[in-house]
This record gives structure tokens, sequence and C-alpha cells, in this order.
């Protein structure tokens, strides 16, 4: 039953880092190895709606970021030319419902911290025409628009450039997303925010103490401003301890969460890296961090079926579980994704 709910459901992934892998190779491979490498997994995990993430790894920062940025963005396009009869890169929610009526799996672009922005806020204007419907403005470490929170201890909120980058997401169309995000910047977004906000993907700090998850009170300013909570699938935010990070634990923080913000405020953002880490590091340079980088059984797309089946397991209604896994994600984007202000 879990199964066939999930097939008959929209699917939504709000972050899969898929683009790091294709643009490792050659760019007349982009398309290829998209079509060879992804699409399978993706069609196999019943994804409907992937959202692709720009992420510029740190030796790229800070003066070829913006290079790096654009051949991302240009991949995912190419990729998207060269399966056009089984994606779509989608610019509005108009766009992803004729993706979805068509049978094809519709694409959306997201910013990651944006280091190829910086302090110049007028570039998203230029990354908005290229396509980008998502952004986080940190990841880590500090920007120039904020910290991440790894810097929580500085207690910073926007920077100036960051207050005009939110206003300028929010005129052109651009979901403003909080993963990363430090504590007190994600509270100066929230007092801020006058359109809906999304955490792509974020966990629940009440069962996980750790930096990159999320308060309640955070969740519930998330969900007042209309948005969405998709909830994040590395071990390392689910659980203090390598052993408890099952996809049960998954459950747990996001029924958490669902009891915080309620079941119309909560997706899936899997954050699926571990296949993304060993196409591109080398088996020299590979770093231990003492947890695995998947939860059993969802090392991938491929595994989405699991979290349905611990949903419908676990008590919650179909209709529910339907939200859950992308129908919140679907209405969110329908409603707010390149419109502008």
């Amino acid at each position: 039953m879990s199964y066939e709910l999930h097939d008959r459901g929209v699917v939504a992934d709000t972050h899969n880092d898929l683009l790091m892998a294709v643009t490792a190779r050659e760019p007349r491979q982009w398309a290829g190895f998209f079509r060879e490498q992804w699409l399978p997994q993706l069609r196999d995990g019943g994804v409907n709606l992937q959202v692709l993430p720009v992420f510029i790894e740190d030796q790229y920062r800070p003066e070829g970021a913006l290079r790096e940025t654009l051949r991302m963005i240009e991949c995912a396009h190419t990729l998207a030319e060269g399966n056009a009869d089984e994606v779509a890169l989608c610019l509005d929610g108009s766009a992803v419902d004729a993706a979805l009526a068509a049978g094809k799996i519709a694409l959306v672009l997201a910013l990651e911290s944006a280091p190829g922005v910086d302090a110049n806020v007028e570039l998203f204007g230029t990354l908005h025409r290229l396509g980008v419907r998502v952004a986080s403005i940190a990841h880590w470490g500090r920007t120039p628009l904020a910290d991440g929170s790894g810097e929580d201890a500085t207690g910073s909120r926007l920077t100036g450039a960051g207050v005009e980058a939110l206003a300028e997401m929010e005129r052109l169309g651009i979901l403003f997303d909080v993963s990363h995000l430090g504590a007190a910047g994600v509270g100066h977004v929230l007092e801020l925010a006058t359109r809906p906000v999304i955490a792509t993907h974020s966990s629940a700090r009440a069962l996980r103490d750790h930096h990159r998850n999320l308060t309640d009170a955070q969740l519930r300013g998330v969900a007042a401003t209309g948005g969405t909570v998709c909830v994040n699938f590395l071990p390392e935010f689910l659980a203090a301890e390598p052993a408890d990070c099952t996809v049960d634990r998954l459950a747990d923080h996001i029924l958490h969460i669902t009891g915080v913000v309620g079941v119309e405020h909560v997706g899936l953002g899997p954050d699926f890296i571990e296949e993304v880490i060993g196409d591109i590091t080398p088996p020299c340079c590979e770093k231990d961090y003492g947890f695995p980088w998947s939860l059993p059984g969802v090392q991938g797309p491929r595994g989405l079926p699991l979290v349905t089946e611990a949903l419908i397991r676990r008590g919650l209604p179909e209709d529910d579980v339907r939200r859950i896994i992308g129908g919140n994600v679907l209405d969110l984007f329908r409603k707010e994704l390149g419109r502008p202000a």
C-alpha cells in the first residue's frame, strides 16, 4: 500500500547535489551522464519535482565563485535541453504543473549560499534571468550577506547587503532559503520577510541539538510566513549516535516538525550527497566525519519509498503523507515560484 501511495503522490526533493557530479564531467558529457546515472534513480524513487542546488566548493571561492556558479547553471540548462523528453527546467508554478502533466520531472534551480553574488545584490536579477528560483545566502561560515550556522557564536544578523538581498529576492520571486543560516540570521529574516520562506534541508533541533537544525520557535516562524520546512536526511543531523540513524529516526523528525507547525508546512529535503562525494573525491582524500553519509536503505533517490512506508507505519493518514512527500512543496511553488512581488 505504501509503495502504491508513493507512486500516486507527487514526490518533491528540495535538495540533491547531483549537479556537482554532473559538472565534474566534460560539458559534452553532461546531458548523457545525467540520463545514464541520475535519471533512472529519480524515476525509480518516484521523484516528480527536483530542486537542483548550485553549490560552489571552497577551491573556487572567492575569485572563481561566480564563474563556477554560471558553469553549473549552464550545466542545468544543458542537461534539461538534452533530456527534454524526460525533464523540464521550470521557472514558475505553471511550468511545474505543465511538466508534471506531461509526465516529466520538474527541475528547479537553487543557489546554496550564493558565493558568486557576495555583496553585489543586483546579481540576483541576473541569476533570476538565468532561471534561479530558490536561494540561500550562507553556508557553514561567513559571507558578505550573513553568517552560516557554523558561526552561531557571533550572534550575527544579516548584513546590510543581506537585508537588501532578502528584499530583492522577494521582489523577483526567488524563494528565500533559511537552511544553513545562523540562528540570529534566521530570526532576522523572519522579522523582515513579507513572503513565504523555505528551509530546503533542515531537521528538528529539539531531537538533535545541532546548529544546522531549526528550533521549534524557528520552525513556527517559517510556517508563519506560509513557508515549508523540508527535513534533512543526513545522519549527523538526526541523532547523536551513528547507530541511532535510521529511517525511523528520520520519521521522528518529520513527525515532530508536523506536530509543531502542522502537516501543511512539512516536506522532504534529503541532501543526498554520498554518491556525489564518492564520485568527485579521490579515494586518497576522503574524510571520516564519524557519521555515515546516508541512512540504511536510503542512500539516494531510490530509497525514498522507504520514507513513505515509514510514515504510513507510524500511523499518519494517507492525505498527510501525500502532503509531506511532495504536496506541500508543490503548493508552495505553485503560489510563489517566480512570481514577482
